[in-house]
């Protein structure tokens, strides 16, 4: 066995301290928001993951889009191939063999991607902008879209809360960071991680990785499955916490802070012998945002860590990193 192939055991269930629990309902029934954001704080600097409770996205929504999503990854493959995204919108059916990291064979996972629903008569779709198109819905299937479409309504909304805290959180008005997410590149993805018999750090669910954009919304099945590796370097799993989602930066937070917010590896290995279900929301930035590193984050001597660059730019980058579009036939022989 090589490195790169040695066993993952499973790790011990993360503390209170590694995974802290915030309350937003008080901030969003009127209360202050100072309390949250000091909480916010904490969490962005030490582990760069939480989860948040009171978040606005109720319990029937989460219930339906995980219902929908048990209920389309049951179809036969055939019937799901039909709806297979392509290149140039990234909207509808995801199989396996599509993403995979550098140095790892393919992630054990399929997906059903969804984002903002624009026309194709709208200015950025008609000029051929990346990640932006109409959603994929299949006719013969009406129960899908309406609950995918909830959840990412709320889980939207729940993203622009988090920028709110986080423009508090580095000094800024709390409308500050609103102002680049008129039209984000939002998109939610209806995952299917099927069990797995043996796990390695080659073959995952999902491999080791660090998100792209600025928050990731996750609700998770009671099964758990989420990994995340702490500053020490120590693999913890995220427990399931009823009536919760969890909370992940991606990479932008860091281009912002210098760093000093991180945005944490983590990873998905199915140990439970079940089929396992997670609905993430990506919250992207509008494309053209300029981010670089705010002002109250400049380093007193040089340069800071990283270069300024355009959200839309990045995300693109690293999908192109990860991604690869393939036909059913190429699929078919790998």
């Amino acid at each position: 066995m090589t490195l790169s192939e040695y066993a993952v055991d499973a790790p011990r269930r993360a503390s209170a301290d590694e995974m802290p629990i915030l309350d937003l309902g008080p901030w969003l029934d009127g209360a202050p928001i100072a309390p949250v954001v000091e909480q916010f704080q904490a969490a962005c600097t030490n582990t760069g993951f939480f989860y948040v409770k009171n978040h606005g996205v109720s319990q029937p929504v989460i219930d339906a889009v995980f219902d929908a999503t048990r209920r389309y990854m049951s179809l036969p493959m055939e019937e799901r191939m039909k709806d297979q995204f392509d290149e140039r919108f990234r909207r509808g059916f995801m199989p396996m063999g599509i993403t995979q990291h550098p140095g790892h064979k393919p992630d054990l996972k399929e997906s059903y991607e969804l984002g903002m629903d624009l026309p194709l008569t709208d200015p950025d779709v008609a000029n051929g902008l990346p990640l932006h198109g109409p959603n994929r819905w299949p006719a013969d299937k009406p129960w899908l879209e309406p609950a995918a479409m909830a959840y990412f309504h709320a889980t939207l909304e729940l993203g622009r809360n988090l920028l709110k805290i986080f423009a508090c959180a580095v000094g800024k008005e709390e409308s500050f960071f609103l102002q680049y997410a008129k039209k984000p590149m939002v998109q939610a993805r209806l995952f299917h991680y099927p069990p797995q018999a043996s796990f390695t750090n080659l073959e995952l669910g999902a491999a080791a990785h660090t998100d792209y954009g600025m928050f990731t919304m996750l609700a998770q099945d009671p099964i758990g499955g989420l990994e995340l590796r702490t500053r020490s370097g120590e693999w913890v799993a995220a427990p399931y916490v009823d009536g919760t989602l969890v909370v992940n930066l991606g990479d932008l937070v860091k281009i912002w802070t210098n760093d000093v917010y991180v945005s944490n590896a983590h990873r998905v290995a199915n140990r439970t012998g079940k089929e396992r279900y997670s609905i993430p929301t990506f919250f992207n930035l509008d494309f053209e945002t300029p981010v670089a590193c705010l002002p109250e984050f400049l380093p007193s001597v040089g340069e800071p860590l990283h270069a300024p660059i355009k959200s839309g730019d990045y995300l693109v980058r690293r999908f192109a990193s990860v991604q690869k579009y393939k036909t059913p036939a190429e699929l078919a022989v790998q």
